[in-house]
């Protein structure tokens, strides 16, 4: 019990550093550009429902190391907290364009980092992939609310497509069936991002950037359109309960192929 205690403070001191990096970063961009109210308290509450929500998470799974993988992943999640208090402020003053799309890249090419430093490290786990696809997914739903301002309200339901699923399964228990592997969910994930961050840069002209986000939200529906229509196709196998038992390690499996 005492060596449980010990590896359970361990990791509330990672989830600590990564709360305390949180907030110096959001010190760095506020006195970079004078950050208003806004941006300082959505930033905030950001670091406080992370530190709040990992902790439960690892108190509950009972690991004994926190992993150089979750690093990376919390590494991503700081950045992301970063954009998220940037997005906010620019509700109130035009954004540093720049400085948003500099975390927003980074952040998105630290994507494949920590899955592959995981596997590589042989620290693998269920609540480090869990942890990797709750940072991407409020990530894109932050950089939607960012373009539905230039392009309008529609761009949120990039976003908020995968909130919608999960609060679907809750209602649709069938929904939350595993899925085959698919390379090309992968990508129309990894997709989301970059185009979502072309249209924020604003680079090119209105028309380019309004038929990049369409196919970035055409690409998405087509893959959860598709996965829906396969978990209801195979809905009524009739599992039973030793079943569902059975596939709970491939569950696992997938979730870590998703890194």
């Amino acid at each position: 019990m005492a060596l449980n205690n010990t590896f359970d403070a361990r990791l509330q001191q990672e989830t600590a550093v990564g709360a305390g990096v949180q907030i110096l970063l959001l010190a760095l961009l506020g006195s970079a550009i004078g950050m208003g109210p806004a941006g300082w308290l959505t930033g905030l509450v950001f670091a406080f429902a992370t530190w709040a929500v990992l902790s439960r998470a690892l108190h509950r799974s009972r690991l004994s190391s926190f992993g150089p993988a979750n690093r990376v992943t919390l590494g991503r999640a700081t950045l992301v907290g970063g954009v998220t208090a940037l997005v906010a402020d620019s509700f109130e003053s035009s954004p540093p364009v720049t400085l948003l799309v500099g975390l927003t890249a980074v952040a998105l090419l630290l994507d494949g980092v920590d899955g592959k430093v995981a596997r590589r490290t042989g620290t693998s786990t269920a609540l480090g992939a869990r942890f990797d696809m709750e940072v991407d997914a409020f990530l894109i739903l932050v950089l939607s609310v960012y373009v539905s301002t230039q392009l309008g309200p529609w761009v949120l339901l990039i976003g908020g497509m995968r909130y919608a699923f999960v609060a679907a399964a809750r209602v649709a228990p069938w929904l939350n069936a595993p899925l085959p592997p698919s390379f090309a969910r992968k990508t129309v994930a990894a997709l989301q991002g970059i185009c979502l961050l072309l249209a924020g840069a604003d680079l090119l002209p209105h028309a380019a950037n309004l038929g990049i986000v369409l196919l970035s939200l055409g690409s998405l529906v087509w893959s959860f359109g598709r996965d829906v229509l396969w978990l209801y196709g195979n809905s009524g196998t009739g599992a039973g309960v030793g079943e569902t038992a059975a596939v709970e390690p491939l569950v696992r499996e997938l979730e870590l192929a998703v890194r």
